[in-house]
Order: structure tokens, then C-alpha cells, then sequence
């Protein structure tokens, strides 16, 4: 019995005193969708450090995907923002939803000082700009619970260099930002189908060489 490609679709609970989080919302759209004969499972985690790494590396034993694709809130980007790199550093800004604001801590002690991502970035950033919505390769995911997750997530996955993982970053939404006068945002409806369009490329593509750095 051939058994049906799994993906790995997950998003973070609001934080931060908001009441949405874009990532949960995609999240629970694309759960059960079939994405180029994938099916998406899909898990939101809490925006708390330790026990969002812990549920998201639970969901990859359970669910053994092809692919893994974590999603986080970045309000003030203008776009979808594919993730290059995750650092292993814990800096919180703020607190967590438990409270705790790690500075200067290790992800993972003894770890690597870094893991890129293993998703076709360039090649996912390029299907949606050909879509016409804003995208682009970001070189960091912050050093918050999504840049926790996301270094979590790959130093879990090292062992297995077949399976694709990594980050992506999504901006508010319209009412998120209707708080926060001049600040970007993209609908609910345009980020899932970015997120639907970005899953099928790391299923189905190789990487592009495209220029896709930043000056600062």
C-alpha cells in the first residue's frame, strides 16, 4: 500500500496581546487540503519557548511529513518573508505567553551556531511573486519563539536531509493592522493562498539561482 506524502503546516496562537494570528488562521484553511497530492496536517503551536519546539517536533514523529513548513506572525513586513536561516539564540523582546523572556540563551546547547533551511526558498519566493503577491527571502526569522521553533524544528530534522523544512514569516492582517496606522498588511484570503501555492513549489521544485540577498 503506497502510503499518501504528508506536509507539515504550522502556526502560533496570538501573542503579544493581539487576538489573531495570521499563521493560526492559514493553518486551520489548509488542514485536510490536498496541495499536489499532499495532504496538509496541521498543528498550532503555543508562542511559548521549550513547549513550542516540544509540540512541533511531536507533530513531525507523529505525522512523518515530506515536508515541513512553520509560519509565524512578523507584523510590519509587507509580504510573505521565506526564511534563510535560523539562528541558535533565544533573545526575547517581550515575554512569551507563559512569561518568560529568554536573553542570550542557547536554543539547543551545544548545538550548531546556525541551520539554513532546506525549502527551495528562492523558487517559493519566486512563485509568488510571478503571482503578483509581495514575497521575498528574509536572512532572519528574529530571535523570538519563531526563530525557537524553526532552529528546533532543523536540529530535529538533521538526521533526515530528505525531509524539506523551514520558516515562513506572514504579516498582519487588515484589522491587525487597522490598530497600527501605515503599518502593511495582506488579507487572510491572499496569505493562504500564498501558503497553498509555497507548499505545492517545496513538494514539487528544485531550487532557482536567483538573486534574493538584502543589503541590511
Amino acid at each position: 500500500m503506497t502510503l499518501t506524502p504528508r506536509v507539515l503546516l504550522t502556526g502560533f496562537q496570538p501573542f503579544a496581546g493581539d487576538r489573531l494570528n495570521p499563521s493560526a488562521l492559514i493553518v486551520e484553511a489548509l488542514a485536510g487540503a490536498d496541495i499536489a497530492g499532499a495532504r496538509v496536517e496541521g498543528r498550532i503551536l503555543p508562542c511559548v519557548f521549550g513547549r513550542a519546539i516540544a509540540e512541533a517536533i511531536r507533530a513531525v514523529d507523529e505525522v512523518a511529513p515530506e515536508v515541513v513548513i512553520a509560519l509565524g506572525q512578523a507584523g510590519g513586513r509587507a509580504g510573505i518573508t521565506v526564511e534563510r536561516v535560523a539562528i541558535n539564540i533565544d533573545d526575547a523582546r517581550i515575554p512569551d505567553n507563559a512569561g518568560a523572556q529568554p536573553i542570550d540563551q542557547s536554543v539547543v546547547a551545544g548545538g550548531p551556531a546556525a541551520y539554513f533551511s532546506t525549502l527551495p526558498i528562492k523558487a517559493m519566493v519566486a512563485a509568488l511573486q510571478e503571482r503578483g503577491i509581495a514575497a521575498a527571502v528574509s536572512q532572519t526569522a528574529g530571535t523570538f519563539v519563531c526563530n525557537h521553533v524553526f532552529y528546533g524544528l532543523r536540529h530535529h530534522l538533521a538526521p533526515r536531509p530528505l525531509v524539506r523544512a523551514g520558516f515562513v514569516h506572514v504579516p498582519w492582517l487588515p484589522e491587525q493592522a487597522a490598530a497600527r496606522p501605515g503599518d502593511p498588511s495582506l488579507p487572510l484570503a491572499v496569505q493562504v493562498e500564498a501558503v497553498r501555492v509555497l507548499m505545492a513549489v517545496a513538494l514539487t521544485a528544485g531550487e532557482r539561482r536567483l538573486a534574493g540577498g538584502a543589503e541590511h
